[in-house]
């Protein structure tokens, strides 16, 4: 079992793969739906089981609370975007211009998780937690990939 912080970063370099991915690909193409399809579940799920996870654990500091509540923030931002460029049409030069941005801003989430975050919260969850809390976070990404289509239902009716 990967600790939390392999878990995460195993998480990180999929994502990465899959950015590139995607931004090689032209309009609406069969290459473009299947990674964005894989990208789009994988971070939701991978989000949401981090808030209820690893950050739910870092606030308990008083450091953790700015820390966590950041990062939580720029998932809310960037789940806004992937809901934007779900709806929106893969081939429009707007869907690769939003694209981008997503791009942009969520490698750099994952190099202040990775370089940062990670490094206090080892204050927090130390050596002798990493494989439960990496075994609690991958637990809880399966039961989240299941809730992805109740979870957006949800959103649309608010």
């Amino acid at each position: 079992m990967p600790s939390i912080y392999d878990a995460i970063k195993q998480d990180h370099a999929r994502h990465r793969e899959l950015l590139d991915r995607i931004a090689e690909t032209e309009g609406d193409s069969k290459d473009r739906r299947e990674a964005w399809e894989e990208f789009y579940r994988d971070v939701k799920s991978h989000s949401a089981a981090e808030e209820e996870t690893f950050y739910s654990k870092l606030i308990q500091q008083t450091w953790g609370q700015d820390a966590a509540r950041h990062s939580v923030h720029e998932h809310a931002e960037m789940d806004e975007i992937l809901e934007e460029l779900r709806e929106m049409d893969m081939s429009s030069p707007g869907w690769l211009t939003r694209f981008k941005t997503l791009k942009h801003d969520y490698e750099h989430h994952m190099e202040e998780e990775e370089n940062e975050v990670f490094n206090r919260a080892k204050e927090v969850i130390g050596e002798e937690e990493n494989d439960a809390y990496g075994e609690k976070f991958q637990t809880r990404k399966s039961k989240e990939l299941g809730l992805i289509e109740e979870k957006r239902e949800d959103a649309l009716e608010d």
